[in-house]
């Protein structure tokens, strides 16, 4: 992959490899998440991929009983909500993802300013299996199923 492909599906390609990579300008140091070919601070067009250390809190969250299909197929649903939450990484962007190792049947015992860390989600099979981002509540990075 070119370094100076700063899109969408190269994060996701990352996210292949379970890397979580931010962009940042070299121009005034600001970091993007998600990756964008353009600067939002300076304008400056001079960026780079960092891996980021995939630590961070959780800044707000929502439990979800509605799924859409790939979180049914998953297993969520109505009976099994799942939770997504707002992470904001140490190194300071904040990205949307799912949360896990909570019981999103009990949102009240989720706690906003709690540490996160990055785990990386294989779904599907074959050449139908995508990785997914997600955050281990105050837990240990791993790869999840």
């Amino acid at each position: 992959m070119s370094e100076e492909t700063f899109t969408s599906a190269a994060f996701y390609r990352f996210l292949e490899e379970h890397k979580l990579m931010a962009c940042r300008c070299r121009a005034c140091g600001t970091l993007h998440l998600p990756p964008r070919p353009i600067c939002t601070n300076c304008h400056g067009e001079e960026i780079e991929w960092i891996e980021t250390s995939g630590q961070g809190t959780l800044r707000a969250f929502t439990t979800i009983h509605v799924a859409p299909t790939a979180m049914m197929e998953a297993g969520h649903g109505r009976d099994n909500p799942y939770c997504v939450g707002i992470v904001q990484l140490t190194e300071g962007p904040s990205i949307s993802a799912q949360i896990v190792g909570v019981d999103a049947t009990r949102p009240e015992d989720i706690a906003i300013g709690q540490p996160v860390q990055v785990v990386f989600i294989e779904r599907g099979e074959g050449e139908e299996q995508h990785t997914y981002l997600a955050f281990r509540y105050g837990g240990a990075s791993q790869a999840e199923g």
